[in-house]
């Protein structure tokens, strides 16, 4: 079996890559929204809060705790979901030292 088109690539360029992925839908930044106001919430509250429905919220949260910027504990019949603060930490350290590395000069493009 051939290589994937990751292996050609650091780990941190994919790990930053999978972020941005995760991050690239207006709807998965409104769920961390609210998921960073309330601390903690049910997919029901989620739902409440957004015009989407229930299927398609369960599907950006199936990405964004694949990507692990959120975790899921099953509390009876529903999921509770809050931020992953030890990832949303790795991944803050991450971005911080991608964008230090840019040298913007003034007179460019």
């Amino acid at each position: 079996m051939g290589a994937t088109k990751t292996d050609h690539f650091t780990a941190q360029q994919n790990e930053l890559a999978n972020l941005a992925k995760a991050l690239g839908h207006p709807a998965r930044i409104a769920i961390l929204e609210v998921l960073l106001k309330m601390e903690a919430c049910i997919c029901g509250d989620i739902v409440n809060e957004l015009p989407l429905a229930q299927p398609t919220v369960s599907q950006h949260l199936k990405e964004l705790k694949n990507a692990g910027l959120i975790k899921g504990n099953i509390e009876g019949n529903s999921i509770c979901y809050c931020i992953d603060a030890e990832n949303w930490n790795k991944y803050k350290e991450l971005l911080s030292a991608f964008f230090a590395q840019l040298n913007l000069k003034i007179n460019c493009c």
